[in-house]
């Protein structure tokens, strides 16, 4: 028996630190969210679960009304903080960079690539302990989604991360032993 994850990464918004758990999507980004709803309808999904944030919220939103279900909000799989709020890097780049290579180092205020991954895991193992054998969609953010899915193989990493899109969408087969049996790409650029 297999369990399928799908992992949505959220649609495009407009970036904001002040308003980090409120951001909502942009004109595109709702466009995108319709996309979502028409590629993941069909996959006969059982379960919708998303990060508290607006913006993951609304990605998959339209999925659970045309498939007449509740969205389950888990804060876990809100997106990383970097730093502290009021941090700001002179190179964003090489910030992330530094933090993927050294998975326990954090800048101040902010969560480790561990931390986030443990909190991912925790999450995810929590779905699949509770939805065996069934479809889960879940929407959540580039990086949490990236260092959840490291846990299960080293190439999802800061080069993997960069490469996905918003939206993006990940179909994570696992196995009753909670391992990773497939990841398929469903979001078509």
């Amino acid at each position: 028996m297999y369990t399928e994850i799908y992992m949505v990464r959220h649609a495009h918004s407009v970036f904001s630190l002040e308003n980090e758990e409120t951001r909502e999507l942009s004109e595109k980004g709702w466009q995108d969210a319709g996309r979502i709803t028409e590629i993941l309808f069909d996959e006969e999904i059982d379960v919708i679960y998303s990060s508290s944030y607006v913006r993951a919220l609304q990605t998959v939103a339209g999925l659970a009304k045309a498939l007449h279900k509740e969205v389950i909000l888990d804060s876990r799989f809100r997106e990383r903080d970097l730093a502290a709020r009021d941090h700001r890097f002179e190179n964003p780049t090489e910030a992330m960079i530094h933090v993927f290579n050294h998975t326990t180092f954090k800048f101040p205020g902010g969560e480790s690539n561990q931390e986030v991954q443990d909190r991912g895991i925790a999450g995810l193992k929590d779905i699949f302990n509770n939805h065996k054998g069934q479809k889960v969609a879940i929407g959540i953010h580039g990086n949490i989604m990236t260092c959840t899915m490291n846990y299960f193989d080293p190439k999802y990493n800061f080069e993997f991360w960069q490469k996905t899109t918003k939206p993006d969408i990940y179909r994570l087969t696992l196995n009753d032993m909670f391992k990773l049996v497939k990841c398929e790409r469903l979001w078509k650029i």
